[in-house]
Parts: structure tokens; C-alpha cells; sequence
């Protein structure tokens, strides 16, 4: 096909480099890789990642972490659930399969906090497994490829975005045609200005050099003093990344930490942050 030749002639010649991208990479470090992508950077997992590893060299160590320990090496990631579901899913994996980290999709889903995405991420990406891995570049790329889409928000429904790539993805290249596919997106197929003279599927894109700018409504957030609330959240495990380990820290002492202050109003708002917190452990 066409349109699986050009792109990924474009890679072999525009790829970017990743630790993650190596030549028969570890498994292991896909499933840390995959964790770490999911709504942070790749230029800040690319600097984390190494020092990840070399805290938790095997999946058998990681699986041994404590809760502390994995908060405090995730420093600087955000969304500090997703170490937790990290380790989780490595303490099931020891448990479950020796170790072994499963390259069929529907055993990698039934692992804890491994969905649809991860699961296919994995499969295709430690494996080289022929799966459909959509990720919101992907969305984009495929959308615009499938049918002229009328503005720069726009993208086809899963059901056919799935179709449309069960044509397309190589039989023996799933892992090399889904990383052009991402760095397309990430670098020329963007999500507010697509450079299409720049791109190499121009000629057999009908969205090509079409797309009105557009922009998605965003979610209003809970905020407090004008920030959201997730904010104040990281903000708070910062604080307790900080207490000297062995140590403590009062209630109080952390609000006028984070905070500043410790009025009647704070002290309320605080403690339903710390409540939330603790149910996510």
C-alpha cells in the first residue's frame, strides 16, 4: 500500500529517538514507558526514565516498592496515581506470571491498571503483536487520512478509526508503523496548526491544506484560588515528598506549608484534599 510505504519511508528518515525505541527492547521498560506517557512529555519521560531504572531495575524490585518510595521517584511526573497503578501492576504481573510480563492483549488487560490503550501499547510495542493502538495522535492522523474533515478538532468515531487501521498497519511492522504514526501527529499532523506542505501523505490526504482552525471546549476544572484543584493536589504529595523520611508532619503544619495559612475555611477544604488523597492511597 501506498500510504504504508511513504510513512514509513518518512520514519526511516525522521524518527525520533527514545530510550523506548531501542532494538528488541525489554518489555519491562515498555510497561514503565507506557505509564510514564500517559498525559506527561516525552522529553520529560525520556529524562526520567533512566533514573526510574536504575531505582527499579526489574519488575521483581518495583513490585516490592512501598507506596513512599514510589511517590517520592515519581517526582516531577504528575498524576501520582498512575505509580501506584504502576506497581500494582507489577506486583500482579510477579504474582500471576512469574515475572513474566504477558504479550496477549486481553491477559495485559485483566492486569490492574492496565486498560485498552496500555494493553495495545504493550502488545504491539514489546512484541511487535499486529493490534490497533489508538492513541490521540493516532486519532487525529487517521481521521484526517480517512475523509475530509472539516475542521482541526474534528476525528472519525473508534469504530471506523479501528477499521480503517486494520487495513493499513504492516503485518511484520506494527511496533515501526505506530511510531511513524505518532511522530507524524506530534510533529507535522498537529492538533492546532498541521503543516501539510511539510507532510509526506499530503498528496493522499483529502484533509490536506482543508482544515479550519478550531478549538475544543475545555472542562472547567475545581478550582480554589483560581487554581485547580489538581494543582493544590500535587502541591500536597510535593509537601510530603519533602518530610525527612521516618519523620512527621501535623495536619496544620502541612496546610500553612502548602497553603500559607490555616483559617477555619482552609482547614475545612484542606482536609476533604487529604480525605481524596488517601482514598487513592
Amino acid at each position: 500500500m501506498k500510504l504504508t510505504q511513504t510513512l514509513l519511508k518518512w520514519y526511516k528518515e525522521n524518527a525520533r529517538g527514545f530510550p523506548w525505541r531501542i532494538a528488541d527492547v525489554d518489555p519491562y521498560v515498555v510497561l514503565i514507558s507506557e505509564t510514564m506517557l500517559q498525559q506527561t512529555q516525552t522529553s520529560r519521560v525520556a529524562a526520567r526514565l533512566p533514573l526510574f531504572l536504575k531505582t527499579f531495575p526489574t519488575i521483581n524490585e518495583l513490585a516490592k516498592a512501598s507506596n513512599g518510595t514510589m511517590l517520592r521517584q515519581w517526582q516531577g511526573m504528575g498524576y501520582n496515581s498512575r505509580a501506584l497503578r504502576l506497581r500494582d501492576t507489577a506486583r500482579a504481573i510477579v504474582e500471576q506470571h512469574g515475572g513474566i510480563i504477558p504479550s496477549d492483549v486481553e491477559a495485559l488487560q485483566r492486569l490492574p491498571g492496565v486498560g485498552s490503550y496500555t494493553s495495545a501499547a504493550i502488545a504491539c510495542f514489546a512484541y511487535n503483536k499486529r493490534v490497533v493502538v489508538l492513541d490521540v495522535n493516532v486519532r487525529r492522523v487517521y481521521s484526517r487520512l480517512i475523509s475530509r474533515q472539516p475542521t482541526t478538532i474534528d476525528v472519525e468515531s473508534d469504530a471506523v478509526l479501528v477499521a480503517f487501521a486494520e487495513q493499513v498497519i504492516p503485518a511484520r511492522k506494527s511496533a515501526q508503523w505506530h511510531h511513524a504514526v505518532m511522530d507524524l501527529g506530534a510533529t507535522i499532523c498537529t492538533a492546532r496548526a498541521p503543516k501539510c506542505d511539510a507532510c509526506p501523505l499530503s498528496t493522499l490526504c483529502p484533509s490536506a491544506f482543508v482544515l479550519k482552525p478550531a478549538n475544543k471546549k475545555k472542562l472547567q476544572e475545581p478550582m480554589f484560588r483560581d487554581q485547580p484543584q489538581r494543582i493544590w493536589r500535587g502541591r500536597i504529595v510535593e509537601a510530603l515528598r519533602d518530610v525527612e523520611q521516618g519523620k512527621t508532619i501535623t495536619i496544620t503544619a502541612l496546610c500553612k506549608k502548602v497553603l500559607g495559612s490555616h483559617t477555619a475555611d482552609e482547614s475545612a477544604w484542606f482536609d476533604s484534599i487529604l480525605t481524596s488523597l488517601a482514598k487513592s492511597g
